[in-house]
């Protein structure tokens, strides 16, 4: 009998990923990335093109398919994950409005975010679990589109990242309600989507068929189709999953509810998370998901920007990448000589990003290190936000590009004060997506032993730095909290 291979393909914030796996071994057959290449605009705009989306796509599954060689006859289920949240906006004509999408790390929606929360944010966090902010896709659609964009015939439908991509294979559209869930459009408490979220993006006829059916994670959703089978080289009819988000997709890979694990992403975004029982009333997070299961939640405390800040400055130090910016920030010790970054290139909530202590004798050193230290403890301060609402976040994994430097991860063990897991392997959404897969096809995955799940080792803190790393985040905090009226009243000067 021939050996099953699963395609899971992750859609981020910077590139494209898939990644087939041997279900049985869990053995990665072959793998391939494509940059996602995406146009900064004024105002916090962030958009990649329809053509560089389809390009990516079309480009990593023919490359799984030539690696795979004779073996693509063994494909045996495709799943899909992506970013959460942002515009996938499709016209009359089932392409995508204006060509592009547009990244939840878009900040033009901003200040309608801000004014929505004040008017709806806690009749909004009551019922879908967090506030207006301002990648929503409905509150994109009405800052860019327009509130009568429906109206206009503009818009016909919306999708999410990993929506998108299983459209193209597929024809089909829906979603499952991580995605759904996390855009602050599905009702908490049920579980289906909520007509109040809809009426307060203030889009006038958007509802719910907009984003089509809501689908449970793992189970099919459509066929490769034939056409799209010979752009890529592999059999037309296999069978696409529904994935989740992409949070979700690496938290299944390394079996984090099952092994009871909260996890810090060193990815675009700064997102902290754990998977727990239902608490009523709500924690004060950021967010409160309801992914699909009616005794558990999803708990998440996230900003926009984590390893995007180390990118930033990688580019305007003229650096060839966010290793070298770690590289030249250990050359220097923890603290900088007192200079301090507010780690939020991405902006959101009114927030910007921007160095505090800055002097005639700080170096590119010191501004690296500002900058490194800033990002792990933001992780370090959301993480200690979820435990300050009594959810477990003791024992904790490391994801996402950063989870690769080990440097980065002691950082942050040293911040939290006590040792993390990480998983290096910065393929964790593709195989979650491929784990979504294989459920599609009743293939085992269950289980801490699961030959799907990737692997992870441990890394320790230094203690010798123990009191200087508790010093720190103390400072951190200090500063954040202090800097939070200036924020607000600097984003009330621009409204």
């Amino acid at each position: 009998m021939k050996t099953k291979i699963l395609i899971g393909i992750d859609m981020g914030s910077s590139s494209l990923k898939a990644l087939a796996l041997e279900a049985g071994s869990g053995r990665a057959v072959a793998l391939s990335r494509m940059p996602l290449p995406h146009d900064r605009l004024p105002g916090g705009g962030c958009e990649v093109g329809a053509a560089a989306i389809r390009c990516a796509l079309t480009h990593v599954l023919r490359d799984v398919a030539h690696q795979l060689g004779n073996r693509v006859a063994e494909v045996r289920a495709i799943g899909c994950t992506g970013h959460g949240a942002g515009l996938y906006a499709l016209d009359a004509r089932n392409e995508l409005v204006g060509a592009r999408a547009v990244a939840s790390t878009d900040q033009r929606a901003d200040a309608r975010a801000r004014s929505l929360s004040l008017s709806h944010g806690d009749a909004l966090f009551a019922d879908v679990g967090c506030r207006p902010w301002p990648g929503q896709p409905t509150v994109i659609a009405a800052e860019l589109l327009g509130t009568d964009a429906v109206q206009r015939g503009e818009v016909r439908r919306l999708l999410f990242a990993k929506d998108y991509l299983g459209f193209l294979l597929t024809g089909e559209i829906a979603t499952d309600a991580s995605d759904a869930s996390t855009a602050g459009l599905v009702s908490i408490a049920t579980g289906t989507w909520s007509q109040a979220a809809f009426d307060a993006s203030g889009i006038a006829d958007l509802g719910p068929r907009a984003f089509g059916p809501l689908v449970p994670s793992g189970e099919v959703v459509g066929k490769l189709r034939p056409a799209e089978a010979a752009l890529c080289g592999l059999p037309a009819g296999i069978p696409v999953a529904m994935g989740a988000i992409d949070l979700l997709a690496s938290m299944a890979a390394i079996c984090a509810e099952g092994r009871e694990r909260a996890v810090s992403v060193f990815g675009t975004w700064c997102v902290n998370a754990v998977i727990g029982p239902v608490i009523e009333p709500k924690p004060d997070v950021a967010a409160v998901v309801n992914f699909g299961r009616g005794d558990r939640r999803l708990y998440m405390e996230n900003s926009p920007s984590s390893m995007a800040n180390i990118a930033w400055l990688a580019g305007v130090l003229g650096l060839p990448d966010s290793r070298a910016v770690v590289d030249l920030a250990m050359s220097v010790p923890l603290g900088a000589g007192g200079l301090r970054f507010l780690p939020f290139v991405n902006g959101g909530g009114g927030v910007t990003a921007g160095f505090v202590g800055l002097k005639s004798h700080h170096t590119r050193g010191d501004m690296a290190r500002a900058v490194v230290d800033a990002v792990a403890a933001l992780h370090a301060r959301h993480t200690a936000r979820l435990a300050a609402c009594g959810l477990p976040v003791s024992a904790s994994t490391v994801l996402g590009g950063g989870a690769s430097d080990t440097r980065l991860v002691r950082l942050l063990a040293g911040f939290l004060a006590h040792l993390v897991e990480r998983c290096a392997d910065d393929e964790t959404g593709a195989r979650g997506a491929a784990i979504y897969a294989a459920m599609s096809q009743g293939i085992d995955h269950a289980g801490q032993d699961s030959a799907l799940l990737a692997p992870c080792d441990t890394v320790e803190p230094d203690a010798a730095q123990a009191r200087a790393h508790a010093d720190f985040m103390a400072g951190f905090n200090e500063l954040i909290d202090t800097m939070s009226p200036v924020f607000s009243h600097l984003a009330g000067g621009k409204q």
